[in-house]
């Protein structure tokens, strides 16, 4: 068996599983402020699993003041290891579809009024960003969809944008011409903030509908989405149930390089460093800074 915790980062009903037992929501205290809501510890098949309702249960925070530093800092306070996203995106890619799930494998930040590090004045880090997501993961959960029958197409690039407000047409055009497939709001600074945590990471983004972009956009209705949000939502159930086995007893999860990124990110040399901000970071970052 591996030593490893897989926390799932989603809506509402990604935590109603069938088979989830000893469940209990309690509530995690963070320095970073309130998490986006209690955290929900149960069981499957024995091994642990936690979830976090991004948007609070109910859905009563929109993505620009969700407090991800708390729901970072709650997780690796609850013992997680791992994290598993999931999120409802549009498509910028005519072969993405509707009710179709992709395995992202890089992001492009556009977000500008969130806080997106742990770290700051009195104690600087750099953390390398290039790989942003857990590829052990990602192999996890693409081999996970196939068994499930869930479409799922491995890499692509998520477009994060500040929101609320859907994009123009003009912005959606110019991210298909960065290369873009997916849009969302909601996967930065998170993916960002797990790397600073030293936590393994990845996204399952699943696509809601096209974006204005796409010459049948106006043509959609509410039923047709919430259609297929409903069918994201059995499938992404149906997804978690089938890949936390594999995540929870993969033995290579402790010497994945996640674990270790913070070893030469802290620039701040130890007698210069702000107490305050050592303590705040005890979980966060305690591993390298008490050694």
């Amino acid at each position: 068996m591996g030593n490893s915790i897989l926390g799932i980062i989603g809506g509402s009903g990604v935590y109603d599983i069938d088979g989830l037992t000893n469940k209990r929501w309690e509530a995690v205290s963070s320095p970073f402020g309130s998490p986006s809501d209690e955290l929900l510890f149960g069981e499957l098949n024995g091994q642990q699993l936690v979830f976090l309702p991004r948007h609070g249960r109910g859905h009563k925070l929109p993505p620009s003041e969700i407090n991800f530093r708390a729901n970072i800092d709650a997780l690796k306070r609850a013992g997680v290891t791992d994290v598993i996203s999931v999120s409802a995106v549009g498509s910028l890619r005519e072969h993405l579809k509707p009710g179709m799930f992709v395995i992202v494998d890089q992001f492009i930040d556009r977000t500008f009024a969130r806080n997106k590090s742990f770290f700051g004045s009195g104690l600087v880090a750099h953390v390398s960003m290039a790989h942003p997501v857990c590829s052990r993961l990602g192999d996890h959960i693409e081999v996970a969809a196939k068994e499930a029958g869930i479409t799922a197409l491995r890499g692509g690039t998520y477009m994060v944008m500040e929101g609320p407000q859907f994009s123009s047409l003009a912005e959606s055009e110019l991210y298909r011409s960065w290369g873009c497939d997916v849009i969302g709001m909601t996967n930065m600074p998170e993916a960002k903030l797990a790397r600073e945590a030293e936590l393994c990471y990845a996204t399952v983004a699943m696509v809601t509908d096209f974006d204005c972009w796409h010459p049948d956009h106006d043509d959609v209705t509410v039923d047709q989405i919430v259609k297929v949000l409903l069918a994201n939502a059995d499938n992404a159930r149906t997804l978690v149930k089938q890949v936390a086995p594999k995540v929870i007893s993969d033995a290579c999860g402790k010497d994945c390089s996640c674990r270790t990124a913070l070893e030469y990110a802290i620039i701040t040399a130890p007698q210069a460093r702000d107490a305050a901000m050592v303590e705040k970071l005890d979980t966060v970052a305690g591993r390298v800074l008490k050694k």
